[in-house]
C-alpha cells in the first residue's frame, strides 16, 4: 500500500509536469494565432482606405503611389493570412484551447469573405476581427490559468507566472497599435469604430510595469534588451504622445506606414520574449517531469525489495506448517467432495484453529444432511429438523429449512385443494361431471369383476328455471344446495351423489339387487325434491323427473349409460314430469333411431341430399311478389321427400342445426343472388330464413350470416333471418347476436307470432322488423278471432313493424287481411313452396295476380 501511495504521488506529479508543459505550449501556440489575427486588421484597414476616395484625397498622395500603397497592403495581408492560417492550425487537438481555435477558424474565415466581397463596412470587419481576437484571447488565459493550476516544483511555477505576465505585455502590445490607427483613418461613409485605445494603451502600460515581477533572471535580461529596443520605444513614443494630448492631431499616412512597420518589428521582438519565456517553463516543467519519474523508479525498486524479503520469509514459515496444512488440505477436499469425514489436525496454532473450524463446519453439514434427508422422504415430523444450528448462518439455514417443510406441507394442502376443486362442484360440493364420469366408469369395472348390477339415476329439476327468474340467481343457488342435501339425506351411504351442472344431478348407486330398488330409490328422490323450499322469507316448490338406466353387462360403458339415464329423464318430463322412467328397449330403439337419423342428416349434407323449396310472398295491396321464404326439403334414398318436421327437431337436439343453419344461408343467398342477375326486376326482392335458436345463441351466428353473405354478394339489408318467440324472451345472447346482425342490416322477423307468449306491449323492445302472424289465426273461424288478428296488425303498425300473414288457402282469409291493412302474405292461394327450378315461371309473373 505505501508502495502504491508513494508511485501515485510520483505518477501524479509528473502528470502535473506534463499538463502544465502542455498549458505552458498552448498559451505560446494561442498568442502566436492571436497576434497573427490582430496583424490581418492593419492591412485591411489600409485596404479600405485606400479603396476609399474620399480618404484618398485627404491624403494627398498621387495616385500612382495609391496603387502602389495599394498593391503593398494587398501583398501583406496575404501574407498575413498565410501567417495565422499556420498558427491556429499548429494547436494540437485536444489541447486547452483546441476547440476555440475552430471556432476562430470558422469566424475568421467569414471575416475574411466579408471583408473581400466589400459587403460588410470596415467598421463591421473591424469589430470581427476584435471578436476572433477576443475568443484566443480569452482561451490563451485559459491556458495560462490551467499551467499555473497544475501542482508543480516551485521553480516550474516560477516560470509559469512569468508566461503569463509577458503574454499579458504581448497582448496589450498587440492590440493597442489597431485600436490606435482605427481612430487615426476615417473612410467614406462611417464614423470609425467608436472603440477607446487608450483604455488599452494603460493596460499596455499596467503589463510593462508589471514585467519587473519577472522571477527568472535570464528573462529579465532578455526583458532589458527589448524594452530598450528602437522598435519598442519608437513605437510607445508615438502612443504615449497622442495619449497624453487628447487634441493632438492625426498622423499622416506616411507616419501610419512607419509606424506599423515599426509595430511589426515590437511585436516580434515580444513573440520572441514569449518564446523565452515559454521555453524556460517547459523546460522547468520537464525537469519536474524526470525528478517524478526518477521517485517513482526508486520506488518501485524499493517495493521489489521488500517483496523478495517477504517471499523469503513466507517460503520459511511455509515449510514449518506444510505438513499440517496437507493434512488438513487433504481433509477439506474430501469434505468438498461430499464425504463429511472426521477433521484432525496439529501443528501451529493457526492450523489448528482452521481444523476446529472445519470439524464445527462438518458437524453442522451433518445436521444438514440428516433435515434434508428427512424432508425429501417426507418424514416432516422428523426432531431432527427442530434442531437449529450453530450461529447466524445456521440460524439462516435452519429458517429455510423451516420454511421448505412448510412450502412442501402448503403444497400438500394446495394439491388436494385443488384436486378436490377439479373434481367438485363448488355450489354444492358434490362430485362434477368430470368426477361423476370416473367415478361411473369405476363402478362399471368392479361391477364387471363381480358381476352386479349398477344403477344410474338422472334427475332433472322441474320448475327450476321460474326460480331463477322470479327470485333471482341467489334463490337458485340455495334451492340447489337444499335439492344437494336432500338427496344425500335420500340415497343410501355407499351411494354417490353428482350434479352436472346446472339444474342436473345424477345418482350413482352400485351393488343393485332389483331394477325395482332403483325404482323405488327414484320415486323418494321425485317425493322429496317436491316439497316446498324455505329460502329466507319466500317458499319455492320445484319439482323432478327421474331417469334410470341399468347396467347388467361387461359391454356398457359410462357414456352409454349416462344417455339411458338422460333419455329416461326426457322421456319422463315428456310424461308429465314429477315422474320416474326406466331406460327399456323402446328408448334403446328410440336412441337407436335418433343416432342413425343424425348420422343420416350428417351424410346427406355431405352428399347433397338436402334441397331448399321457396315460398313466394305477395304484397296484399299490389298482388306485387317481394320476396321468397327457403324452406328446406330432405332428398332422402330409400325415403323420398322427407319433411322438415321429421328431422328439424333431432338436428336441433345437438350441433346438426347449426350445420343445417350454415347450408340453407349460404344456399338460399346464392340462388337468390343468381336470380337477381338474371332479372333485373328480381333485384329489390327479400330472402326469409329460419335459424335456430340454438344457432342464434352461439357467438359464430353472426360470423356465419356475414360470410354466406359476402360469398353470394346478396345485400344484408333484403335478408330477413326468422326467430321464434321463445328466442327472443328466454336467451339474452341470441337477443344480442340479433342486434349485431340488425346493426349490419339484416333484418329480424318473429316467426308464427301468437304460438308463445309474447306480449303486444314487448314488441316496442325486441330488435325486430317484422312480424309474421301464425297460420292457426289466419285459419281459425272462432268468434272475435279476426279481432285480435286486427288488433295485432294495428300493434305492430304502432311499433313501426311490417306484417306477414302466414298460411293464407282461402279467398275471404285474404280479402280479411286486406281489409286489415295487412302488409304481406303468403300461403297455399298464392304457391305453395316451389323448388328453384320451377321459381322461375312464377318469378316471370305467371302466378294468377290476387283479387
Amino acid at each position: 500500500m505505501l508502495t502504491t501511495v508513494l508511485v501515485r504521488g510520483a505518477v501524479a506529479e509528473a502528470d502535473a509536469a506534463t499538463g502544465a508543459e502542455a498549458a505552458v505550449s498552448a498559451v505560446a501556440q494561442l498568442e502566436a494565432a492571436r497576434s497573427s489575427v490582430e496583424h490581418e486588421i492593419i492591412p485591411v484597414l489600409s485596404i479600405a482606405v485606400l479603396r476609399d476616395p474620399a480618404a484618398v484625397a485627404l491624403t494627398g498622395l498621387p495616385t500612382f503611389l495609391v496603387r502602389a500603397q495599394l498593391a503593398d497592403a494587398q501583398g501583406a495581408l496575404t501574407q498575413a493570412q498565410q501567417v495565422t492560417d499556420a498558427a491556429i492550425a499548429s494547436v494540437p487537438a485536444g489541447s486547452v484551447g483546441a476547440e476555440v481555435a475552430e471556432r476562430a477558424a470558422v469566424e475568421l474565415a467569414a471575416v475574411r469573405s466579408g471583408a473581400s466581397d466589400q459587403q460588410a463596412s470596415p467598421m463591421d470587419t473591424y469589430t470581427r476581427y476584435l471578436a476572433v481576437s477576443d475568443m484566443l484571447m480569452a482561451a490563451q488565459r485559459d491556458a495560462a490559468s490551467a499551467a499555473g493550476a497544475h501542482d508543480v516544483s516551485a521553480g516550474t511555477d516560477r516560470a509559469t507566472r512569468d508566461v503569463e505576465l509577458v503574454a499579458r505585455l504581448a497582448r496589450t502590445a498587440s492590440r493597442a497599435i489597431p485600436l490606435f490607427l482605427s481612430t487615426q483613418t476615417t473612410v467614406s461613409g462611417t464614423e470609425g469604430p467608436d472603440l477607446d485605445w487608450r483604455a488599452t494603451w494603460r493596460s499596455y502600460t499596467d503589463a510593462r510595469a508589471q514585467m519587473d515581477e519577472l522571477a527568472q533572471p535570464a528573462l529579465v535580461s532578455a526583458w532589458d534588451d527589448v524594452r530598450t529596443s528602437e522598435a519598442l520605444t519608437a513605437v510607445d513614443d508615438v502612443l504615449a504622445a497622442q495619449a497624453d494630448d487628447a487634441a493632438a492631431a492625426p498622423i499622416s499616412i506616411l507616419q501610419v506606414a512607419a509606424l506599423v512597420s515599426r509595430n511589426t518589428d515590437r511585436d516580434a521582438a515580444l513573440a520572441g520574449l514569449l518564446q523565452t519565456a515559454v521555453g524556460s517553463a517547459q523546460a522547468a516543467a520537464a525537469a519536474d517531469h524526470d525528478a517524478a519519474d526518477g521517485r517513482r523508479d526508486r520506488t518501485l525498486l524499493a517495493a521489489l525489495g521488500v517483496l523478495l524479503a517477504a517471499t523469503l520469509g513466507a517460503a520459511l514459515l511455509g515449510r514449518s506448517i506444510s505438513r499440517s496444512l496437507r493434512v488438513l488440505a487433504g481433509q477439506a477436499d474430501r469434505v468438498s467432495r461430499g464425504e463429511l469425514v472426521e477433521v484432525e489436525g496439529g501443528g501451529p496454532r493457526e492450523v489448528r484453529t482452521v481444523s476446529t473450524a472445519l470439524g464445527s463446519a462438518v458437524a453442522s453439514l451433518r445436521r444438514i444432511q440428516a433435515q434434508s434427508a428427512a424432508v425429501a422422504g417426507g418424514d416432516l415430523t422428523s426432531p431432527v429438523l427442530e434442531e437449529p444450528l450453530p450461529g447466524p448462518l445456521g440460524e439462516v439455514v435452519h429458517a429455510s429449512v423451516q420454511q421448505i417443510v412448510e412450502s412442501v406441507r402448503e403444497r400438500e394442502r394446495l394439491q388436494f385443494a385443488l384436486t378436490h376443486q377439479a373434481t367438485h362442484d363448488p355450489l354444492t360440493g358434490l362430485s362434477n361431471r368430470a368426477q361423476a364420469r370416473v367415478l361411473v366408469n369405476s363402478a362399471l369395472h368392479r361391477a364387471q369383476r363381480s358381476g352386479g348390477m349398477t344403477g344410474l339415476l338422472f334427475v332433472d329439476l322441474d320448475g327450476f328455471k321460474s326460480v331463477n327468474d322470479g327470485f333471482g340467481h341467489a334463490h337458485g343457488d340455495a334451492v340447489l344446495q337444499e335439492v344437494a342435501r336432500r338427496l344425500l339425506a335420500t340415497v343410501r351411504s355407499g351411494d354417490v351423489v353428482c350434479r352436472l351442472g346446472g339444474d342436473e344431478f345424477v345418482v350413482l348407486v352400485e351393488q343393485v339387487a332389483e331394477e325395482r330398488d332403483l325404482v323405488e330409490l327414484a320415486e323418494r328422490i321425485v317425493a322429496v325434491t317436491a316439497r316446498a323450499i324455505d329460502v329466507g322469507a319466500d317458499q319455492v316448490w320445484i319439482g323432478a323427473s327421474v331417469g334410470v338406466a341399468v347396467a347388467r353387462d361387461a359391454g356398457t360403458d359410462a357414456d352409454l349409460l349416462f344417455a339411458e339415464a338422460d333419455a329416461a329423464a326426457y322421456r319422463a318430463k315428456g310424461h308429465g314430469r314429477g315422474r320416474a322412467e326406466v331406460f327399456d328397449e323402446a328408448l334403446r330403439a328410440e336412441l337407436s333411431a335418433r343416432a342413425e337419423l343424425e348420422s343420416a342428416i350428417t351424410s346427406a349434407l355431405r352428399n347433397g341430399e338436402m334441397q331448399l323449396h321457396y315460398q313466394p310472398v305477395l304484397d296484399v295491396a299490389t298482388s306485387r311478389l317481394t320476396g321468397y321464404e327457403a324452406l328446406i326439403r330432405w332428398n332422402r334414398p330409400g325415403h323420398g321427400m322427407v319433411p322438415p318436421d321429421s328431422f328439424i327437431p333431432t338436428a336441433e337436439a345437438t350441433r346438426l342445426i347449426c350445420e343445417l343453419d350454415r347450408w340453407v344461408l349460404n344456399e338460399a343467398t346464392r340462388q337468390l343472388a343468381q336470380w337477381r342477375a338474371e332479372d333485373p326486376t328480381a333485384a329489390d326482392r327479400t330472402l326469409a330464413v329460419n335459424i335456430s335458436g340454438r344457432h342464434l345463441a352461439e357467438a359464430g351466428v353472426v360470423d356465419d350470416v356475414l360470410a354466406a353473405l359476402a360469398a353470394s354478394g346478396f345485400p344484408a339489408e333484403l335478408l330477413i333471418v326468422e326467430v321464434t318467440e321463445t328466442v327472443l324472451v328466454d336467451d339474452p345472447a341470441a337477443i344480442s347476436n340479433l342486434a349485431v346482425l340488425r346493426s349490419h342490416g339484416v333484418s329480424i322477423a318473429i316467426d308464427d307470432f301468437g304460438t308463445g307468449f309474447t306480449s303486444i306491449g314487448q314488441l316496442r323492445s325486441m330488435p325486430v322488423d317484422t312480424l309474421k302472424i301464425d297460420r292457426s289465426f289466419i285459419a281459425s273461424a272462432e268468434a272475435g278471432n279476426r279481432e285480435l288478428v286486427a288488433l295485432i296488425i294495428r300493434a305492430a303498425h304502432t311499433f313501426g313493424l311490417t306484417v306477414v300473414a302466414e298460411g293464407v288457402e282461402e279467398v275471404d282469409q285474404l280479402e280479411l287481411l286486406r281489409a286489415d291493412a295487412c302488409d304481406l302474405v303468403q300461403g297455399y292461394l298464392l304457391s305453395r313452396p316451389l323448388p328453384a327450378a320451377a321459381v322461375s315461371s312464377f318469378r316471370d309473373g305467371a302466378h294468377a295476380p290476387v283479387a
